[in-house]
């Protein structure tokens, strides 16, 4: 099994069209918590990026291209690809964790 790490990029002001739902920095810590409950024991890392703040890197290649594209944020980034925009779906992230050797303790 490879260790992931899971990217939530966004800002503290919410995009127009995403006032209802939860911040990134929340998404963030509810990723976190939904996939530990699921995959105990499993290591795996979860990484908030403000998009407004100095960024580097591959980092701020995506900063740039959400910014740029006008997505709605949160973007959740898996293995350099975006996987999620707006309100991501665990079922989706489940399956590609799931795909990099990840057990369901269920």
């Amino acid at each position: 099994m490879k260790q992931i790490t899971i990217k939530v990029f966004g800002g503290e002001q919410k995009c127009a069209s995403c006032v209802n739902l939860p911040s990134s920095k929340e998404t963030a810590e509810w990723l976190e918590a939904a996939i530990s409950r699921k995959y105990p024991d499993q290591l795996f890392t979860i990484e908030y990026i403000d998009i407004f703040s100095p960024v580097e890197g591959e980092n701020q290649k995506f900063a740039n291209q959400i910014v740029e594209e006008d997505l709605f944020y949160p973007v959740v980034v898996i293995n350099e690809e975006i996987v999620a925009e707006g309100n991501p779906r665990l079922k989706d992230i489940y399956a590609i964790m799931e795909l990099n050797g990840y057990k369901d303790a269920g």
